[in-house]
């Protein structure tokens, strides 16, 4: 089984553009849209004329002014007059929301060749504005004033967790184990030229609380929570390659979606239900398991969700995430290299950019031209975005042609 088999047609990304991530005081959301939608498009070989249909990723929730932005690809173009363009949000996931919906529009047939962007400028606002725009995206916490923001609904989950689990960390504290994983991503973020911190801050530092260091809700310190970014990325979905292409076009193999119940009360805060499911359809339309993939780009917003993510896709058993840390199967040398790219956590979370952008990574890896973060012979790769607590769950796999 894959989504050529299912539909009898190939969805191939042929082309991709990424911009730099962190506080870009320079570039307006705009701009930001405008250069990757000129990059994406120049890359697959194609010319503005030739897009049929636009999805735009942005959660925004009142971080810019500027609450309706489907037709700023336009302002690349006069080419694009008139070419439908819609904006999609789904909290973290507004960027894989856009892209299934291109995906959904090729495998229709109303559109052949489908530009999606995913964008976000979040560092205009204040540090109160953005933490109330992102808890937006929690049913309980919506509108109320909180001092540790989305970091304190995650850190629930992680007391949880260590409640249940924690005498399956192999002897390690939950704490180290997370700090573990944070090392690895600013470790692997020095790889990577898009990302929003270059610094490779070693285990130590990041299992430490410091002054440099804080507890922001505890047990999660400054380095297991993603930073503030702006940024933007975008691809173009055809079904087939153009001759000019830059690349060799990248096959998505397998999609999946699932969303859980919005009160917290309703979902086990271990367990990701939704984010499992979501796995599981990915996989299962590609016709591959988790031992069939050579890297995965998950949504780390914070240290914990990557850990649990170590479950939800397949990996280890349920409570026992650390192993693929104490042994190392996530590491760039190990059996499933895990965001390789730093993860939202080194590379930055401009949320309505991350799902694009996990999927331009993954599409560098896949051609070849990922640069010094490249791995070796990656044929196949899966990326998951994830918008609030595991409530909006997006997963795809995507193998070189």
């Amino acid at each position: 089984m894959s989504l050529q088999n299912q539909f009898g047609k190939d969805v191939l990304l042929t082309g991709w553009g990424h911009s730099k991530f962190g506080k870009l005081t320079d570039e307006t959301l705009e701009s930001l849209i405008v250069q990757v939608s000129a990059e994406a498009i120049r890359n697959s070989g194609l010319e503005p004329r030739d897009i049929d249909e636009i999805y735009l990723g942005q959660f925004n929730s009142g971080m810019q002014p500027l609450g309706f932005t489907s037709s700023l690809a336009l302002q690349l173009s006069e080419d694009l007059a008139n070419v439908p363009a819609t904006r999609t949000e789904n909290a973290c996931a507004s960027g894989s929301a856009a892209f299934q919906q291109g995906v959904k529009a090729v495998l229709a047939g109303t559109a052949r060749k489908v530009l999606v962007i995913g964008a976000e400028k979040m560092t205009d606002a204040g540090a109160d504005v953005v933490g109330a725009a992102l808890l937006g995206a929690s049913y309980e916490m919506a509108g109320k004033a909180s001092t540790t923001g989305f970091t304190g609904l995650f850190a629930e989950v992680a007391k949880h967790y260590e409640k249940r689990y924690g005498a399956g960390l192999g002897g390690a504290g939950l704490g180290d184990i997370l700090g573990s994983i944070a090392a690895k991503n600013h470790h692997n973020g020095m790889d990577n030229p898009y990302a929003q911190m270059h610094r490779d801050f070693g285990e130590e530092f990041c299992r430490t609380v410091s002054e440099k260091n804080p507890m922001v809700a505890e047990p999660l310190r400054r380095t297991d929570c993603s930073p503030v970014s702006d940024g933007a990325a975008a691809v173009v979905l055809s079904l087939g390659p153009a001759s000019g292409a830059a690349t060799e076009p990248v096959r998505l193999a397998g999609f999946g979606h699932a969303n859980d119940f919005f009160p917290a009360e309703r979902r086990d805060p271990t367990e990701f239900a939704a984010t499992r499911v979501s796995w599981e359809r990915a996989l299962g339309m590609a016709g591959v398991g988790i031992d069939g993939l050579d890297f995965a780009e998950v949504h780390d917003c914070f240290t914990i969700a990557e850990l649990i993510m170590y479950e939800a896709m397949g990996l280890t058993p349920r409570g026992e995430g650390s192993r693929a840390v104490q042994e190392g199967w996530v590491y760039k040398d190990g059996k499933l290299p895990i965001n390789v790219s730093g993860g939202l956590k080194a590379k930055g979370h401009p949320v309505g950019a991350t799902g694009v952008s996990q999927h331009v990574i993954a599409a560098m890896q896949l051609t070849g031209t990922a640069g010094a973060m490249q791995l070796p012979n990656a044929r196949r790769g899966a990326v998951q975005n994830m918008g609030g607590v595991g409530i909006a769950n997006y997963v795809s796999v995507l193998e070189a042609v």
